[in-house]
């Protein structure tokens, strides 16, 4: 056993780093919240400034502050961003280098997952992106030759353990690989971020784990955190669709975005105000709750036995499930216990056990809101024990560690997950474009996908809105898939659920035009019917599938609070929640010639009468013909949207 080298300063770390791995550094890092900000920049620009140096990154979802940008943007988001991620927040260097293109030439990063949309028009980062599955990156960066990790970490309160919290996902794994294959260890830093959840269980290590500890003196930036964004109504139909498919006493993942903090609204409302929830599903499709799907699948009572969460990523979603008591069914790492849960004949012992070991969360890595991070700083001892941070290759994987415990604690497991277009023959788009550019990555979708066909008794969920502006994302074909059509299961729009697993290619298409917009319909069923898929009385147009019909129908659930703008909390004041949805109501309205006739009606109509949330923008007393200009856009849209 070694003691790790200690050290508080920046330069004194990245020079042990440096002597450890020689002139060219092969550099682990987590994704997302794991990264240490501070130590990756000063190892940036240490080695850009020396050519004799070089540096590989091998990471993924290096995560920045949007940019303020011009204009009202800007009026609203400079302040916001300030006081959201504070006026301290490291921005990665490289991050900001690769997306202009401008990294040195001996400075190469490669990720396998992206900021999504970020980087499509940077020639760095496309160039070097690693198309893999998560559960395949241990051994892909094993392979590439990595000697060292950098990670961020937590400090145990009153003892001496490093807690790896938010990212035990790829660096137990790694380590695996790299003995499997006969390599040295890679040197591993870690660096203490007080602000960071200590999290006990499978992601707690010994300080000696590591090779050396930065804890830097002084305040410390605060974690990234992502914004809560409203939840609009077709984000809530297809919650509400979704959260008809879980049935009690089962597991559940979920991914990240609006999609998915509307099915976990959907799940809360469920389970704590059924009357409500029964009322939405019923607004929303008449007879939703006793169809032949529902009743085979899933359930809309409220939860009795609970629900045990197996995610790669734990988010706000799974807060606010916790918090409601929806997660509440626990399972044990014992296969004859689980199974004897299972079939109700659990023993005094098994259910002791239960009691004090058993866990109701099990998550790779962790990002969220400001409030999820206070939420796993606050949990009380025993709340806390219920959650198990670890390795992605348990959570992601069902083959390969200990199937038969992982078939008996995933039991009706319910994979929810979102794509950005479908074919109508089940085929998925998640992560590109048919030109090859990469939006985001493939991530744990597939690895999900793959799992739910595996389970005897589970379902893979794909979401995703019916339309992007007046293009369908329900679509013929396209030149590019995430998830082939051979492993089609549940789809769903705002339009409805499309059961496609085992169903043939006509069935199927039908099922598909259902969730399309009314608009596409006819399109999608004559290129259906060209390509000798479809009947030729196969199209069908639903005319009620269109936005303004479902905005009638979610209208009065919208004004009772029965689904808010920000189920999952805001991190907006009530003045920007106001301008939130005023600058929403502009975007396609300033764009072309739309924005000739959005410039008539701003100089045709009164002045602002918000004042609060002119003041909050600076309009107040515009100066200029350019500030009065903003200042009746502004107000238009205030008093266009006043009241929704």
């Amino acid at each position: 056993m070694h003691r790790p080298l200690a050290f508080d300063s920046l330069d004194a770390c990245v020079d042990a780093l440096l002597a450890a791995t020689g002139g060219a550094l092969v550099l682990a890092a987590p994704l997302g919240l794991g990264k240490p900000h501070r130590l990756l920049n000063a190892i940036t620009r240490r080695i850009g400034a020396d050519p004799s140096k070089s540096l590989k990154l091998l990471t993924a979802l290096s995560l920045t502050p949007p940019s303020a940008g011009q204009g009202l943007q800007q009026r609203f988001l400079a302040p916001f961003l300030d006081r959201h991620f504070g006026g301290d927040f490291p921005v990665l260097d490289y991050a900001v280098a690769q997306r202009r293109d401008a990294l040195p030439p001996n400075v190469v990063v490669e990720e396998f997952y992206m900021q999504s949309g970020a980087l499509l028009g940077s020639k760095q980062a496309q160039r070097h992106y690693t198309s893999l599955n998560y559960t395949h990156v241990a051994r892909a960066v094993a392979e590439r030759g990595v000697n060292a990790v950098v990670q961020k970490v937590a400090r145990e309160p009153g003892g001496t353990r490093l807690s790896l919290s938010c990212n035990p996902d790829l660096t137990f794994d790694l380590l695996d690989e790299a003995e499997r294959l006969g390599q040295p260890r890679p040197y591993l830093v870690a660096e203490v971020d007080p602000h960071l959840p200590w999290l006990d269980g499978p992601c707690a290590v010994q300080a000696h784990f590591f090779d050396a500890v930065l804890d830097l003196p002084g305040a410390a930036p605060r974690l990234f955190a992502l914004v809560r964004e409203p939840v609009g109504d077709a984000d809530y139909a297809i919650g509400l669709y979704a959260s008809a498919l879980v049935r009690d006493g089962g597991t559940l993942q979920i991914g990240i975005g609006s999609l998915s903090d509307a099915l976990c609204h959907a799940l809360v409302l469920r389970h704590t105000r059924n009357a409500d929830y029964l009322a939405a599903l019923e607004a929303l499709s008449p007879g939703l709750a006793d169809s032949a799907l529902v009743r085979a699948v899933g359930g809309v009572a409220p939860f009795q036995q609970g629900l045990y969460g197996a995610s790669e990523m734990v988010n706000d979603g799974f807060r606010c499930l916790a918090q409601a008591g929806v997660l509440s069914r626990k399972v044990l790492d014992d296969t004859g216990a689980m199974a004897r849960l299972n079939r109700g004949q659990a023993t005094p012992h098994d259910l002791e056990r239960l009691a004090g070991e058993g866990r109701y969360l099990d998550g790779a890595f962790y990002l969220g809101s400001h409030a999820l991070y206070d939420w796993l700083r606050g949990l009380a001892p025993a709340q806390a024990r219920g959650i198990g941070m670890t390795r992605v290759s348990h959570i992601n994987e069902l083959y390969g560690n200990n199937e038969a415990l992982e078939r008996e604690q995933r039991r009706d497991a319910r994979f929810f997950n979102t794509c950005m277009m479908m074919t109508a023959l089940g085929a998925a788009v998640s992560d590109g474009l048919d030109d090859g550019r990469v939006v985001s990555g493939v991530g744990g979708q597939y690895n999900f996908v793959a799992m739910a066909h595996a389970l005897h008794d589970a379902r893979s969920v794909l979401m995703f809105r019916a339309s992007r502006g007046r293009a369908s994302n329900v679509v013929w074909n396209y030149g590019h898939a995430t998830i082939p059509r051979h492993l089609r299961d549940i789809a769903i729009t705002e339009y409805g659920i499309a059961d496609l697993r085992g169903r043939n290619d006509e069935d199927c298409i039908r099922a598909m035009l259902g969730l399309s917009d009314a608009a596409h319909q006819a399109a999608l069923a004559g290129a259906a019917i060209r390509a000798g898929k479809l009947a030729a009385d196969g199209a069908v147009v639903i005319p009620g599938n269109n936005a303004a019909a479902l905005s009638r129908r979610l209208a009065p659930l919208r004004r009772a609070g029965v689904l808010p703008d920000y189920p999952m909390g805001s991190d907006f004041t009530a003045v920007e929640q106001r301008l939130v949805r005023a600058l929403a109501w502009l975007k396609p309205r300033a764009a072309g010639l739309a924005r000739l006739r959005l410039l008539a009606q701003a100089l045709a109509g009164g002045a602002a009468t918000d004042a609060e949330a002119m003041a909050r923008m600076g309009l107040q007393a515009p100066r200029g013909i350019g500030e009065k200009i903003e200042a009746r856009v502004l107000g238009l849209a205030l008093r266009r949207t006043a009241g929704h």
